[in-house]
Order: structure tokens, then sequence, then C-alpha cells
């Protein structure tokens, strides 16, 4: 009776095995599909602070998937850089039109209007 029971089991555990890994088949375990980002980043305009508190990044068995922390940090580089070039030149305007505006003195003065120099004379 204990041959009996333990042969059983062998084959209990070697049918199950054979279940799990395919079926003997050749084929392994099928592929899961990777999980992805479960709140991407927009594609259509440019990131913002609510989109970033929404980012959940999927894990891995040791931290994080490395592609998807690359990409988010590559989006984020390249928008901060975008950000930053924009400001850069918005600045250069101001600055442009502070010093025109300083090496004229009349120019918030009326069109037509005469100094109070000439209004005395």
């Amino acid at each position: 009776m204990f041959w009996f029971l333990l042969i059983a089991m062998v084959v209990v555990v070697a049918a199950v095995t054979l279940v799990v890994v395919g079926g003997g088949d050749g084929e392994v375990l099928p592929e899961a599909a990777p999980e992805g980002l479960v709140d991407p980043l927009p594609a259509t305009r440019p990131v913002g602070r609510a989109d970033i508190e929404a980012l959940r990044l999927p894990m891995a068995a040791r931290g994080y998937r490395m592609a998807d922390v690359d990409d988010v940090l590559a989006r984020l580089g390249a928008e901060l850089a975008e950000r930053d070039a924009r400001i850069a030149e918005l600045e250069a305007a101001l600055a442009g039109a502070q010093a025109t505006a300083v090496s004229r003195p009349d120019l918030f003065k009326k069109p037509g209007a005469q100094d109070d120099a000439e209004d005395e004379s």
C-alpha cells in the first residue's frame, strides 16, 4: 500500500508539473505581457503637476522597471529643457524691452502732448 501511494504521489506531481510548464510540447510558460505605465504622460500637451502626481510606475522584482523610469525621466528632462529655453527667450525679450524703455524717456507720453518746458515758454 505504501508503494502504491508513493507512486501515485509522484505521478500526480509530475502531471501538475507538466501542466504548469506547458504540457510537454517543449514550450515553457507563456510570456506574460509586461506591466505598463498606469497613467502615461500626455503626448499631446506639456506635462503638468497633476500629471506627475497621478503617475504610477509599475513595480518589478527589484524596485521599478528601469525602462519605464528612463522614459519618464527623459520626457521630464525634455520638458524642462524646453521650458528653460522659453523662459530664457522671454527674459531676453523683456530685457530688450526694458533697455528700449530706458533709452526713450518719452515712451510713456501721449502722442501730441507737449513737454512742461514748452508750455512755459
